[in-house]
């Protein structure tokens, strides 16, 4: 898909902007760039609507700050607002996946005058953690959570870029529904779970024969492309600030997400496996009023604007002119 780039916030974004008409900000996850949305992007055009879809900052053809501490969420979040601006748009709906869902909601949340409602896949809208997340996540002398094993720069960098394609191989299928069915204990494997100290993350994953069908081996050029020019650090970094986040956010305390939401998640999605992940999006409606649904996706994994495309841009299409 064709991209420029664009001036906003005082950085250069590489962004694919499609289509005439309201406009639809998607916001990519990790490990992933802007062609993470690919069949959105035509879906959504060929509806009637301007489709705009960044690389973020760190990502793929974006602009790469070296500072650990350039990549809060308040940060990306002006970098949308920026996006905005730069484009001339007033307003927009927000569709976020992994990553970029926990961006979206912060986006919904602190600027619901420039977005008009979200589509959240994936991630719900969670309260503030009692204390600094990395306090809470769990480690022992063998293993620590994935989000520990990125905090050392350099760490999971040298890891990572050793064999780009491999990684994303890795990372790509094995939160997939096609990685298995991902009952409890029967072994399907997850890349954003413990991490072993003397193997790393991509020891403990399968290297898939053979590519799941929705992703080819073009869209597997495209990503290692994306990251054989960008590097892995700044999109490590988003990590690296998490209890940073988690200090600044601390001044939204009470605000509630105020514009029309809509929630979907694949079945197989590895974050269902999160204690009390089900009972957090039972509640959302606590923090998110005018949630309109939510919506678990059969034979579906991490990746289900990738994995289920078609079901993925009926519901955001529903959803959008509802509006």
């Amino acid at each position: 898909m064709p991209a420029r780039d664009v001036d906003a916030n005082g950085i250069r974004l590489r962004v694919v902007d499609e289509g005439q008409g309201p406009a639809v900000l998607l916001v990519h996850g990790f490990p992933e760039a802007a062609h993470a949305w690919r069949h959105q992007i035509r879906a959504l055009a060929e509806a009637g609507y301007r489709v705009i879809a960044p690389d973020l900052r760190g990502y793929g053809g974006s602009e790469r700050p070296e500072a650990t501490e350039s990549y809060s969420v308040f940060d990306i979040v002006g970098d949308l607002v920026g996006l905005l601006d730069a484009l001339a748009i007033d307003e927009a709906v927000i569709v976020g996946n992994d990553w970029g869902t926990t961006i979206a909601w912060q986006a919904a949340l602190m600027r619901p005058d420039r977005f008009r409602a979200i589509v959240a896949i994936g991630v719900p809208m969670m309260g503030p953690a009692p204390m600094r997340p990395t306090q809470l996540f769990p480690q022992n002398e063998e293993e620590q959570l994935y989000a520990l094993y990125f905090q050392e720069p350099g760490l999971a960098e040298a890891e990572f870029e050793r064999d780009v394609t491999l990684t994303l191989r890795k990372l790509l299928f094995a939160a997939s529904r096609d990685a298995g069915p991902r009952r409890p204990g029967d072994g399907t494997p997850n890349p954003f779970s413990m991490v072993s100290r003397r193997l790393g993350l991509l020891g403990g994953l399968p290297d898939p024969a053979e590519l799941p069908a929705w992703l080819t081996e073009d869209d597997l050029r495209t990503y290692a492309a994306a990251f054989a020019e960008s590097g892995f650090r700044g999109p490590l970094s988003y990590y690296r600030n998490l209890d940073a986040n988690w200090r600044l956010q601390r001044s939204l305390a009470g605000l509630k997400v105020g514009v029309p939401a809509f929630y979907m998640v694949g079945e197989q999605d590895v974050g269902l496996e999160m204690p009390g992940m089900r009972e957090i999006i039972a509640a959302m409606p606590a923090l998110v009023p005018q949630l309109r649904g939510s919506l678990f996706i059969p034979d579906c994994g991490h990746w289900a604007p990738q994995e289920r495309p078609d079901v993925v841009s009926r519901n955001i299409l529903e959803f959008v002119g509802t509006l």
